[in-house]
């Protein structure tokens, strides 16, 4: 792997036999590594897991009681986890302070939601604004959403768009524009991707391996909760199987629903070429594109992943960063898919959509999240990466980083990972040690490999500094 100076940015090129990456992202994958010994590992982890358990109690009690009137004891099921999650009374910028009184570095951050930190003083202000001189809740039309309309449509290059409560919400009515549109009924989605909770969209995802077949012809896997449908699951990065499916069946498919970049496997980016390449095969077999950008949406920069990326879907969904930590998404895209709401063909209700206070939140996020202040972000997340990078190659770990906007990550794997089967052949005890490592270290992260780090403008270098160290004091254990 080489890296070359490009108008002063650091380009990341593969090494020889490396399928190349979209140029937009950030993956170094080390051309040497050793393994590491599976004994060592499971010898650190039982230690962490000790070390864990003696610094947390109260959390443990928390949990204990939260279990008794909330299933697992958490508000979401990815909030837990074995023997009992952390629990969180406060917040403020980078920084959360757990029931056991310990302040950790959030570099979790709400999955990208809390985008601009906690308690951002700007949106404090905007949404108190909203608190004492405007309302909560109207039920009516309101020259907020209007504005808040206005911005995101520039922002990021929309016709139209309505506001919805959350990225489940969103993506289910993505797809019912879609199926209004153009009267078809089925659904392509990516194996392992993941989008929200709408039946059709919990086919295949981190699926069994023993049970979805060969990876060049995946077989969809459908919960036994779920009435999916007609839906049609495919490889990431994998052009000809997709042309395949579409070529049979585009007489009944309606959408393809993606992430632009898959951010709930860790990260993985697309190939070089590859989202110009769905772009054409929808326009050729008349298929409607819809990008995720629940995850992405202002963490992969001040235009999106599909600004950043130079694809433009047909209809897009986001939610998470651009509301400042308040519950707010939205869907929209080009005007002839949106027509279907204008005319009535797909009815779009909701009681909450577009309230005062969440427009407040999303309009002082807009007016935070500038050009430069997301290219400074960017460039601290691009520092920890380099910083990790040096330490990858001094132990020779069996692990690359990987990047995308504020967001990164450490794959441990020394092989690019392109798909969710590359994924599924990862190491995840040492990727369970990684994390674990951070968090009685004081640096929080999402557990295990499924998610990544990210730099709010909240953070700092020195911030990053920690996850820098801890990650350094790891390698050190490893390779004693």
């Amino acid at each position: 792997m080489r890296e070359l100076s490009l108008n002063g940015v650091i380009q990341i090129c593969p090494a020889k036999n490396e399928t190349k990456h979209d140029p937009a992202g950030w993956r170094n994958v080390p051309e040497t590594s050793r393994p590491l010994n599976p004994e060592r590992v499971a010898k650190l982890l039982a230690q962490e897991w000790e070390t864990f358990s003696r610094e947390t109690p109260k959390s443990g009690v928390h949990n204990k009681e939260a279990s008794k009137v909330l299933p697992m004891g958490v508000t979401s099921s990815f909030q837990h986890w074995d023997p009992y999650p952390i629990s969180v009374v406060s917040a403020k910028g980078a920084y959360v302070t757990d029931v056991d009184g310990r302040e950790l570095l959030d570099l979790s951050m709400g999955f990208g939601a809390m985008l601009v930190g906690h308690l951002n003083p700007h949106v404090v202000k905007r949404v108190k604004e909203a608190l004492d001189n405007v309302g909560t809740l109207f039920v009516t039309p309101s020259p907020t959403a209007t504005v808040a309309a206005e911005a995101f449509k520039r922002r990021f290059g929309l016709d139209m768009l309505r506001f919805t409560n959350s990225g489940t919400e969103s993506l289910m009515y993505a797809v019912r524009t879609a199926r209004a549109y153009n009267g078809r009924r089925g659904i392509v989605k990516i194996e392992g991707g993941y989008h929200g909770g709408y039946d059709p969209l919990q086919v295949s995802v981190k699926p069994p391996i023993s049970a979805i077949g060969k990876g060049d012809k995946p077989i969809p896997y459908v919960p036994s909760e779920v009435t999916a449908g007609e839906v049609y699951v495919v490889p990431y990065n994998n052009l000809p199987y997709l042309e395949k499916i579409f070529k049979k069946n585009h007489k009944k498919i309606s959408c393809f629903v993606l992430e632009p970049v898959l951010e709930n496997l860790s990260i993985i980016l697309p190939d070089e070429g590859y989202l110009q390449g769905v772009r054409e095969l929808c326009d050729k077999y008349d298929i409607v594109l819809i990008f995720d950008e629940v995850k992405t949406g202002l963490t992969a920069g001040a235009r999106g992943a599909a600004g950043r990326l130079g694809v433009k879907p047909d209809l897009i969904t986001m939610a998470k960063s651009i509301g400042g930590g308040l519950p707010v998404a939205a869907f929209g895209g080009k005007q002839k898919y949106m027509d279907t709401v204008v005319d009535g063909r797909m009815a779009h209700y909701g009681t909450y959509n577009g309230n005062p206070l969440v427009m407040a939140a999303v309009m002082a996020v807009d007016e935070i999240c500038t050009d430069a202040a997301m290219a400074k972000a960017e460039e601290i997340n691009d520092y920890a990466l380099r910083k990790m990078d040096e330490i990858i190659a001094k132990y020779e770990l069996p692990a690359h980083t990987i990047g995308f906007g504020i967001k990164g990550a450490i794959i441990w794997s020394d092989k690019p990972v392109r798909n969710y089967r590359d994924y599924k052949a990862t190491d995840f005890q040492i990727a369970e040690l990684s994390w674990l490592w951070g968090v009685n270290r004081g640096v929080l992260t999402p557990p295990g490999l499924d998610e990544q780090w990210l730099v709010s403008l909240a953070h700092t270098e020195a911030d990053m500094d920690k996850l820098v160290e801890d990650f350094r004091s790891l390698a050190e254990a490893l390779r004693a």
